[in-house]
C-alpha cells in the first residue's frame, strides 16, 4: 500500500514531536516541511536529508499530491493555514486550541465536511493510556458518584506574549474533562492576575460546574516552583490521582471516603462514617500519546473514521475556553452559555474510542 505524503507546517515548539512520529510511522512518508524561519529549515534539514521540500511557504504543499497536512503554528494562523489546505483538498491535524474564536472553529468544521476531509485536533492527552484507564473507571461505576475534579497544571514558564495561561494551558484540561465525563459543563467562571506581562494573565483559577452538580476546578499558572500536572477525581466510593508527572505510577486509586449519617431526627446531627481502604496503582501499558494519536490521524485518513478529537471535540473546547475569558475579563463573574448548534441541529457529544 503506498504510504500516505505528509507536509509539516511549523517547526517550533511542538513541530519537531510530530515531525519525529510522521518520519517513524510506516504508513507515512514526510514529504517536506514548511517554516518562516530559515534557521528551523536548516535544522530539520541536517536532521532529515530524505525530506523532499523544504519552504517557507506551505502554500507550495497544494501541487505536490500530499495527502494530508499537520499544523503547529502559532493559534492566531491556525484558521487561515487550516482552512486553506482544507480547500485544497488535504486533511489536517492541527494543534490545539483549533482556532481563537468559536465562529472560527464551527467554519473549520463545515469547511471539512463539505470538503470531504478528515479535521483532527491535536488533544494530545486524550491519547493517554492513563487518561483513558481514568475514564473507563468513571464509566464502569468503580468510583461511585463522581463528586468533583481538580486539575493542576502549573511549572515556571513557557511564557507566551500573545495568548494568556487560559488560552495556553487550559484546552489539556478542558478536553480530559470533557473526555472524562461526557458532557458539556452548564457554566464556566475565571479569575486571573498578570504577574510579569501587564494584560496577559500568567495565573489563573478556571471553575466548570457540570451536570448532577458535579464542580471541575483548574488551577493554572506559568509562575510556580514546581512542574504540575495532576487530576484528582473524587468519586462516592473512590478517589484517584492521575500524575502525568509520575514516571511510574501515574495512577493511584485510594479506597477512601466519607458518608454522612443522620443519627436524630434534629435537623444538623449528623455522624461521619470513614472508610480506609487500600491504595492500589494500577498497571498502565504505556505508549507515547502523541505516537498514538499520529496513528489514529493516519488511520482516520485510511478508514474514513471519525476522529476521536474531531472538529466538533476542538470547538466545544473553544467555547468553554470563550466563557473562561468572559468571565475573566467581567471580574470571575459566573458565565452561564449555551453551546453552538451544530450537526442535525443538536450540539454532538459522542465520544468515540480512537
Amino acid at each position: 500500500m503506498p504510504r500516505l505524503k505528509i507536509g509539516a507546517i511549523g517547526y517550533g515548539y511542538w513541530g519537531p514531536n510530530l515531525i519525529r512520529n510522521f518520519i517513524e510511522l510506516p504508513e507515512t512518508e514526510l514529504y517536506g516541511v514548511a517554516d518562516l524561519d530559515q534557521a528551523r529549515l536548516n535544522t530539520v534539514q541536517e536532521r532529515y536529508p530524505q525530506v523532499q521540500l523544504f519552504t517557507k511557504d506551505y502554500r507550495g504543499f497544494f501541487e505536490r499530491g500530499l495527502d494530508a497536512v499537520v499544523v503547529a503554528t502559532p493559534p492566531h494562523t491556525h484558521h487561515r493555514i487550516v482552512r486553506e489546505c482544507l480547500e485544497n483538498g488535504l486533511h489536517v491535524l492541527v494543534e490545539k486550541p483549533l482556532t481563537l474564536t468559536s465562529s472560527d472553529a464551527l467554519d473549520l468544521v463545515q469547511t471539512a465536511e463539505r470538503h470531504g476531509r478528515v479535521l483532527m485536533v491535536g488533544h494530545t492527552f486524550e491519547y493517554n493510556p492513563a487518561v483513558r484507564a481514568l475514564k473507563q473507571m468513571i464509566d464502569s461505576g468503580e468510583l461511585g458518584e463522581i463528586q468533583y475534579i481538580d486539575a493542576v497544571r502549573v511549572s515556571l514558564g513557557l511564557f507566551n506574549a500573545h495568548l494568556n495561561v487560559i488560552w495556553d494551558l487550559a484546552p489539556h484540561d478542558i478536553s480530559i474533562l470533557l473526555h472524562l465525563l461526557g458532557t458539556m459543563p452548564e457554566s464556566v467562571a475565571a479569575q486571573g492576575t498578570s504577574c510579569v506581562q501587564d494584560g496577559v494573565e500568567d495565573v489563573a483559577y478556571v471553575t466548570l460546574r457540570f451536570p448532577n452538580n458535579v464542580l471541575a476546578h483548574m488551577r493554572l499558572s506559568w509562575l510556580d516552583p514546581s512542574k504540575i500536572r495532576r487530576i484528582t477525581v473524587v468519586g462516592s466510593k473512590k478517589m484517584v490521582i492521575y500524575d502525568d508527572v509520575e514516571n511510574q505510577e501515574k495512577i493511584k486509586v485510594y479506597d477512601k471516603g466519607v458518608t454522612a449519617i443522620r443519627h436524630t431526627d434534629t435537623f444538623g446531627e449528623f455522624n461521619f462514617a470513614y472508610h480506609y481502604g487500600d491504595i492500589v496503582s494500577p498497571y498502565i501499558r504505556f505508549e507515547e500519546p502523541l505516537r498514538v494519536e499520529c496513528k489514529h490521524f493516519v488511520e482516520c485518513i485510511l478508514e474514513h473514521k471519525r476522529p476521536l478529537t474531531d472538529g466538533y471535540n476542538g470547538l466545544r473546547v473553544v467555547e468553554i475556553l470563550e466563557a473562561a475569558q468572559k468571565s475573566l475579563r467581567n471580574g470571575g463573574g459566573l458565565h452561564a452559555y449555551t453551546p453552538t448548534v451544530h450537526r442535525n441541529g443538536h450540539h454532538p457529544l459522542v465520544f468515540q474510542p480512537a
